[in-house]
């Protein structure tokens, strides 16, 4: 995986990027491979598979998201290539999102820049490994992600909650997506965000994203993020970020704005 150019205060940013790998890697690897049988029947597909979940009609999966029917079709058929039993469990969704980040970075041939050396198989490496040279941890980051996912706290994600979010991220308004990314910090589902929180959000983009980013993230940059955040989240300084501040926050920042609208390409 190539390093990635991270500025010191990209939290929102970084996790954003994050979720359009998934939703990128699930339109791409297993969606649209198999679009050329896309005017069959979703209905048919839902009564003949062998599923431990089968999920709603058509019709109200339209009139619940703002996909089309032949849209539907696709993620359906991608979602069933994945996931044959109808729904996905937290394993299965941290095996999935796993393979985005499957190996740390490369450390290069001597003579190395790290600090006397690393534990890369390079003849003379022979100090505690650099960071750029573990792998990649996207466990944590894909456990709060798949929490967002499941709607209903049920431990499982459906078809209808994976669309339902998808629905939300590429097609709701910057208001919509501004709130499920608020969603996904609230970690505790109290309607406001801590400063324990983000740095758990924070530490799990670090160590699923930091060690690609140049220059490298300093050990401290996620607490560093975090008070970052808080500084301009925090409006009036009780120590807890609200939706109401994080949507005007977010509404007056040009580059989050940007951000947002990355997802208007998707599909």
């Amino acid at each position: 995986m190539e390093r990635t150019s991270l500025h010191n205060d990209s939290l929102l940013y970084a996790s954003l990027i994050a979720i359009l790998l998934l939703i990128s890697y699930w339109f791409t690897t297993r969606c649209f491979k198999i679009i050329s049988g896309i005017e069959d029947s979703v209905e048919d597909e839902f009564e003949l598979s062998t599923v431990c979940h089968r999920p709603e009609g058509l019709e109200q999966l339209q009139e619940q998201t703002k996909f089309t029917r032949k849209e539907l079709q696709v993620l359906y058929r991608g979602f069933k290539n994945e996931c044959p039993s109808g729904i996905v469990n937290e394993e299965n969704f941290k095996q999935i999102y796993s393979q985005f980040f499957p190996q740390g970075g490369e450390c290069p041939s001597p003579p190395c820049p790290h600090t006397q050396g690393c534990l890369c198989g390079a003849e003379g490496h022979t100090a505690p490994p650099h960071a750029a040279c573990l792998p990649a941890d996207s466990s944590t980051y894909a456990t709060f992600l798949f929490n967002a996912f499941d709607t209903d706290h049920d431990g499982s994600v459906s078809f209808e909650d994976f669309v339902s979010g998808l629905s939300t991220i590429l097609r709701g308004t910057i208001d919509d997506r501004l709130n499920w990314a608020f969603n996904l910090y609230d970690l505790n589902k109290d309607g406001c965000i801590t400063k324990e929180e983000m740095l758990d959000i924070m530490k799990s983009i670090y160590d699923m994203m930091g060690k690609y980013t140049y220059p490298a993230m300093r050990e401290e940059a996620p607490r560093e993020h975090v008070e970052n955040f808080f500084q301009k989240m925090d409006r009036n300084k009780d120590g807890v970020v609200t939706i109401e501040e994080f949507l005007e926050s977010c509404q007056k920042d040009e580059n989050i704005m940007r951000s947002m609208q990355l997802f208007d390409s998707v599909i």
